[in-house]
């Protein structure tokens, strides 16, 4: 069952099916999209393939998908593994499609819905028994290419074996995370997710604050995305906020927190204008040009965004989430107010709901983790601030591996080694800028844990003693920050320049080099994520092989910082690409603009990463896979450095003079550009690039333009294209 799926149809082409049917594509699944008519399929696919953020990886994937209609083509879903339903939110709508697909699907078709909160059950009535033994609902998030989750929901017929596999194929094959969930009104996420988002809109206002100081307060500093509370809510659609409270209120008359689903006046005030968030171009904020207006509560009309200025966000701002949670709630501030107000009838709520919509305490954490970002579910944030702060049992919800079950007992939280994360390795060495942990197998990582996996000259020292050494046989080269690297150390950059310390660069870029060496001599690989850039890709790409998430941000933004690549990086681009004088010069063109790929597919494309480096569609497994790929890799075996056929130098100097015409790149970032050059075109040997490389690196590191980028990045974080 579901064991060699290759095809799915979905049906709805509308905001969830086109997306749905987006992210299998990105998979590589045969997928077949079905709307109403021909015309409304290609109508909403098209509205689709404009999204942005994007549904999909490459662009060209969207050529993959046919399209066709309910009328005419019905027939294709009895070619597919798997039908997911994803038309409007409608039971007698779901009904009657449910009724066609029971007369044609062939029994070993799987069959879901997705839905954000109708009752399973009642979607499956009257159908055959092996149509309801087959039968469950999918609530996948929106958009599915960002957003882990899934809920599955089985009814009391559907058969315990389709749930299972429905369960592992959505996590092996379709990366997502799985939770189960009760067939209740909005089944957890909605339940609990959405109710915290209108409670947060009524708390803010009966306060004061404003949107921006909400957002301040609601964002990271309470461990949730730096969208807040008003971002989110334009970004989900404040149409869809009403029409799933209004569900929710409709269904669940017993709950007493369900007066708090009733309109907030600015929320109230939006609707009657139209202004439903994002897709409408204004909700809480509106965009004009670069600027982002923001919704008054007073005056009920937009101003320019104000700057937040609570000091005690920036003062507990960088504790851990734990700690900043219990001093917060005890500061005598609009920050401490907001959250007894906010924060601790929420948590109380979750404990109000848990055992009506969720099977375990972890599920319904794992479904505000997955689905909704948070740091942190609602029942380890109690047990965070402590259960007694609010009124509740005396009891933790979690202990030592287990979780409180709803019997009163404690019960093992199940293992799941393919979502393993560095620290649950033992340390075998600590050094300054990186760690070493066993994986187990033979395997050792190598976790960079300077800020933003920066690689300073001490790191890369050790990081070599340490491969010299023989105590690795086979290495994952990792990170434990929130990137993977932002590559080699500009503040040692600007020191040398100061102190006219070149040289001490010159050997700091040896070394460099030589660590992409050693890492391409033993078996290994790069668990890449977030952004891997300029040294750090470097160090990447010289590994047996990379595996990287899928949204890894890739690439060699040196010219940004008025340099170039001068770890190995140009190197290995030049010889890997040797045999097309075309792909070098399109290389040459996206180093001299600082080009950073859009995804780790993207990367593949754009040639910084090879046709056999791994992408992981599911982050959590990025640890597992990258060991996987260590356990099966040979030492790099490049091939032999031989000559470019054809112009390579007039193709790219025509590339450049384009550029200039455009504004692309300014005469600094010629004079870059020609440094590349002499690597990727004139270059005789490996080492002869090697050489180039650190030549021309040091070269404009002397220029005062390329000082004045590099001492801006510092100051500012940004690039400066002077």
């Amino acid at each position: 069952m579901l064991e060699k799926c290759d095809k799915v149809c979905v049906i709805g082409a509308g905001t969830m099916g086109s997306g749905i049917a987006a992210h299998l594509a990105n998979l590589g699944l045969e997928v077949t999209l079905l709307d109403l008519t021909a015309d409304s399929a290609r109508q909403s696919f098209d509205q689709a393939k404009q999204a942005r953020p994007p549904h999909f990886y490459l662009a060209t994937t969207a050529d993959s998908i046919r399209l066709g209609s309910v009328r005419d083509n019905l027939e294709w879903a009895k070619e597919a593994d798997w039908v997911c339903e994803a038309i409007i939110e409608k039971m007698d709508a779901k009904r009657s499609l449910f009724e066609q697909l029971d007369d044609i699907l062939p029994p070993e078709t799987m069959l879901t819905t997705n839905t954000s909160g109708l009752q399973i059950e009642l979607l499956s009535a009257g159908r055959s028994a092996a149509f309801r033994s087959k039968f469950m609902g999918t609530h996948f998030f929106n958009p599915p290419r960002y957003l882990k989750l899934v809920e599955l929901i089985p009814t009391p017929e559907t058969d315990p074996e389709a749930v299972e596999a429905m369960s592992r194929f959505l996590e092996d094959r379709i990366a997502r995370r799985v939770v189960v969930a009760k067939d209740t009104p909005g089944f957890i996420a909605n339940r609990f997710g959405m109710w915290s988002m209108f409670f947060a809109i009524h708390v803010a206002e009966k306060l004061g604050l404003t949107i921006e100081e909400t957002d301040a307060i609601t964002g990271r500093f309470i461990g949730r995305p730096k969208s807040g509370s008003f971002r989110l809510n334009d970004m989900v659609g404040l149409d869809i906020m009403r029409d799933i409270a209004d569900n929710l209120q409709a269904r669940c008359p017993d709950d007493p927190y369900t007066k708090w689903l009733n309109n907030p006046s600015s929320l109230e005030h939006l609707l009657s204008k139209g202004w439903i968030g994002g897709k409408a171009g204004q909700g809480y904020y509106r965009r004009e040009g670069r600027e982002f207006l923001a919704l008054d509560f007073q005056t009920t009309a937009y101003r320019m965004s104000l700057d937040v200025d609570f000091p005690s966000l920036k003062k507990l701002g960088r504790l851990p989430l734990a700690e900043r949670l219990l001093q917060a709630l005890e500061l005598r501030d609009p920050v401490g107010e907001f959250l007894r107000e906010y924060l601790v009838p929420t948590l109380k709520y979750a404990d109000y709901l848990k055992e009506e919509v969720c099977h375990t305490v972890v599920d319904f954490d794992q479904v505000m983790k997955f689905g909704f970002g948070w740091e942190a579910g609602p029942f380890e944030m109690i047990d965070m601030i402590g259960p007694e702060k609010l009124g509740q049992q005396k009891k933790r919800y979690y202990v030592d591996g287990t979780a409180l079950a709803f019997n009163g007992a404690y019960e093992n939280i199940p293992k799941r080694p393919e979502h393993a994360v560095l620290t649950d390795f033992p340390v075998v060495k600590r050094f300054d800028g990186f760690d070493v942990r066993d994986l187990g197998d033979g395997v050792h990582a190598m976790g960079l844990t300077a800020k933003m996996g920066v690689l300073s000259p001490s790191t890369i020292g050790d990081m070599i003693a340490y491969l010299e050494s023989g105590d690795a046989q086979r290495v994952v080269l990792a990170s434990h920050e929130r990137i993977f690297s932002a590559g080699f150390d500009l503040g040692f950059l600007l020191q040398c320049i100061e102190e006219d310390k070149l040289d001490a660069v010159e050997a700091g870029l040896q070394a460099l080099q030589q660590l992409g060496r050693l890492l391409g001599q033993i078996p290994s690989a790069a668990a890449v994520f977030g952004f891997c850039l300029g040294g750090g890709c470097e160090m990447a790409i010289s590994c047996s092989r990379v595996v990287a998430t899928a949204e890894s941000k890739l690439g060699f933004p040196e010219s940004r910082v008025g340099l170039l690549p001068s770890g190995g990086g140009l190197a290995l681009l030049r010889l890997r690409h040797q045999s097309s004088a075309k792909r070098l010069a399109e290389i040459a063109k996206l180093l001299a603009l600082g080009t950073l790929s859009t995804s780790a597919d993207n990367a593949r494309k754009l040639g910084f990463m090879r046709e056999d480096d791994v992408t992981v569609y599911l982050d959590d497994r990025l640890l597992h896979e990258a060991k996987i790929a260590a356990l099966e890799a040979e030492p790099r075996k490049e091939q032999e450095w031989s000559a470019v056929l054809g112009p390579l130098s007039g193709m790219i100097e025509s590339a450049q003079a384009q550029l200039l015409k455009s504004g692309e790149l300014s005469a600094h970032d010629r004079l870059i550009s020609d440094k590349i050059k002499a690597v990727l075109a004139k270059s005789t040997s490996f080492d002869d690039a090697l050489e180039k490389e650190r030549t021309g690196f040091i070269s404009l590191l002397a220029e005062g333009l390329s000082q004045t980028r590099i001492r801006h990045m510092i100051e500012t974080g940004k690039p400066l294209r002077n």
